[in-house]
């Protein structure tokens, strides 16, 4: 699955192994390596873990 946020694909596997959240700064580790982002704002943040809890 992936998450586009400002036209750039944000790739996570299933298993999500750890999240890190820094602010507006956030690293995803899991089963095909790691992501990372970084939000402009706290409400695009928000609603980002909003979608990965969903998923």
């Amino acid at each position: 699955m992936s998450f586009t946020y400002k036209g750039q694909q944000i790739p996570i596997m299933h298993p999500v192994h750890s999240i890190s959240v820094n602010k507006k700064h956030v690293l995803i580790k899991h089963a095909h390596g790691a992501s990372n982002v970084t939000f402009a704002s706290s409400s695009d943040f928000k609603s980002f873990l909003c979608w990965l809890s969903e998923n």
